[in-house]
């Protein structure tokens, strides 16, 4: 037996609305769980990930870092040296990584494991009800089970005069340029913008600037993250103002030709003392808002937090219902695509275990309990050079008065850093609750230490005693072995004191 597309049904075991990852993973889990499921999307079965975030930007990414390490290596030097990779072939990869917003592959693996697909605009109209609106047509829909929000969240535009009537670049069309502006400034100084800066300038953007009033890129990381990721960006000649916030942007003739074109002529940004600068597009990168309005929170008494999230239960049912649950961004929780993912399988399980009567244990690691979100959700940024943290940092973890020691160093001196790349940049640091002698924290920064980051993923949340992180031997040569300098360094102090 398979789905169907818009079946003329009215009623299932379990509706979820929104498509994007987490949509998809509880979709098929509660249906390999025997559960009738009903998917409603009004957009693209994969939402903001696979078309426009995550997938796109990786496209562009990886050829940008991958151009950067070859500079850095000789015998590859003189291959690429003084040149930027071929904008058009990368974009046209990108296209075939996101189906060409074709969204049927997605959807046949809905299909093919019995979850049915209902395109429309979903939102509750009441309890275990829900409404779902297509050009114009409308029709009722109702869950025996389980009700389960997750419509994401979309790009924050600030409160800067000009700026929306200049109708600069959004998240969306930077992900999914089809032209590389000459000069661009970015209005930002956090994930988005630094993952952007590094494919812009990739990708051929000669002059670029990126300006923001923090004193840090990267802020809420480790104060080394940003001071590494700036003198990595001013080396490549992108200007990175800190300290500057933006008064005023204008742009005289404004020509809206699409996503991913440029949106009109010159644009002017005033910022700092009235300083002024001029560039062919602008790309806000200031954070993200939920997609929380107009979905029927309020048709059942569920409210939002001033900034538009939802809170949940760590079953991730909305506290008052058995029959509401929420994924992925609109919980505020961790706006990352496998934290909702991670959700999913979490209200999966539960969903199902509820439907057949069976108790939610509370063993530790129960598979019904969220527990990475407690300061166990791993990051990584695809700038250049990578980011990868994982928990507490150490002014996080001393906020909370926890008795912290801490151990970082370069990865000068390691081996399998020396064999990446000529000049590797990069640092690491621990967190360790002395408490308990577990990890509580890990930051690296270099080129690939996005592949040091489960083995702390597992450290912090399996709460794996330092004493026995010590004999976890690193693989000789590799950049792993950071490990190795980090624990001993941690050893050798604690012998002495």
């Amino acid at each position: 037996m398979s789905g169907s597309i818009n079946p003329a049904r009215s009623e299932w075991d379990v509706i979820v609305v929104g498509g994007a990852p987490p949509g998809e993973t509880i979709s098929l889990h509660t249906s390999l769980a025997g559960l009738s499921v009903a998917l409603v999307e009004q957009d693209r079965v994969g939402g903001e990930c696979l078309f426009w975030a995550c997938m796109p930007s990786k496209a562009m990414l990886l050829p940008v870092q991958a151009r950067n390490l070859a500079v850095d290596l000789p015998g590859m030097r003189q291959l690429v040296d003084g040149r930027r990779v071929d904008a058009e072939a990368v974009l046209a990869r990108r296209d075939e990584i996101t189906f060409n917003h074709d969204d049927k592959e997605p959807v046949d693996l809905m299909l093919s494991n019995d979850v049915d697909v209902l395109r429309g605009r979903g939102r509750l109209v009441g309890p275990r009800t829900v409404e779902v609106s297509d050009n114009g047509r409308t029709r009722e829909i109702t869950a025996t089970k389980a009700v389960v929000l997750s419509p994401g969240t979309d790009g924050a535009m600030p409160p800067i005069t000009g700026l929306a009537d200049a109708r600069p670049w959004r998240s969306r069309d930077v992900t999914n340029m089809h032209e590389v502006p000459r000069r661009m400034v970015v209005i930002g100084g956090g994930v988005v913008a630094c993952e952007a800066a590094t494919w812009l300038r990739g990708l051929g953007v000669e002059e670029l600037t990126l300006v923001f009033p923090g004193e840090r890129l990267l802020g809420r990381k480790e104060p080394f993250v940003g001071d590494l990721v700036r003198q990595s960006f001013e080396a490549d000649r992108i200007t990175v103002r800190t300290g500057t916030p933006v008064h005023e942007v204008h742009r005289e003739r404004v020509d809206d030709r699409g996503i991913g074109r440029t949106h009109g002529g010159e644009v002017t940004v005033t910022v700092g003392d009235g300083e002024r600068l001029v560039a062919d597009e602008v790309l806000v990168a200031t954070g993200r808002v939920p997609n929380s309005r107009d979905i029927g929170l309020e048709t059942v008494g569920v409210p939002t937090t001033d900034r538009g999230f939802v809170e949940v239960d760590d079953h991730m049912t909305v506290p008052g219902t058995d029959w509401l649950y929420v994924l992925g961004d609109l919980t505020g929780r961790a706006l990352l695509t496998h934290m909702g993912k991670y959700h999913a399988r979490i209200a999966g399980e539960v969903i199902a275990a509820r439907a057949a009567g069976r108790p939610l244990d509370d063993r530790p690691y129960n598979p019904y309990t969220d527990q990475a979100d407690k300061d166990g959700a791993p990051q990584v940024i695809f700038c250049d050079p990578e980011v990868a943290s994982v928990g507490l940092t150490e002014a996080e973890a001393l906020d909370r008065d926890i008795p912290v020691e801490v151990v970082e160093r370069d990865f000068a001196g390691i081996d399998g850093a020396r064999l990446a790349r000529e000049h590797f940049v990069g640092r690491a640091k621990l967190v360790v609750d002395n408490s308990n002698d577990t990890l509580v924290g890990a930051t690296f920064v270099g080129p690939g230490v996005s592949e040091l980051l489960h083995a702390a993923s597992v450290a912090v949340v399996g709460k794996v005693p330092v004493s026995a992180l010590r004999h976890a031997v690193a693989s000789f040569p590799t950049i792993s072995e950071i490990w190795l300098y980090l624990l001993e360094e941690l050893r050798q102090r604690r012998a002495a004191a």
